[in-house]
């Protein structure tokens, strides 16, 4: 089945290096901010804001496959999102991802009504 959204060109994937996060701006307008990690050469995609303060998470520490907030230090785990340490507490978005001739592409949906 196939998923709703669609594949945005996000990043070279030699642009990232392993255990590292980029920040990039994808979607037809530019409107969704997102984190692109590297782990054990694996991609993975969440929102690029905490959830706590707002602060960009790829100016964070990836820790293991955990990203670490620069503001308080709260920690997200990268694959799923989910809060892990205080003081955050709501999970970030995560997004598909695939790497197609060296490329990232970030699935997102269109968040256009219709």
């Amino acid at each position: 089945m196939e998923q709703p959204g669609k594949w945005h060109r996000a990043a070279l994937l030699s642009d990232i290096e392993n255990d590292d996060v980029v920040g990039v701006t994808v979607g037809e307008q530019g409107e969704h901010e997102v984190a692109i990690y590297k782990l054990g050469g694996k991609c993975y995609a969440t929102a690029d804001r905490c959830t706590h303060q707002t602060a960009r998470l790829s100016d964070g520490l990836v820790i293991d496959d955990f990203i670490e907030c620069p503001l308080h230090q709260g920690r997200f785990h990268i694959p799923t999102g989910s809060a892990r340490s205080a003081p955050v507490s709501t999970p970030i978005r995560t997004y598909p991802t695939k790497v197609e001739d060296g490329v990232v592409y970030v699935l997102v949906e269109d968040l256009r009504f219709e």
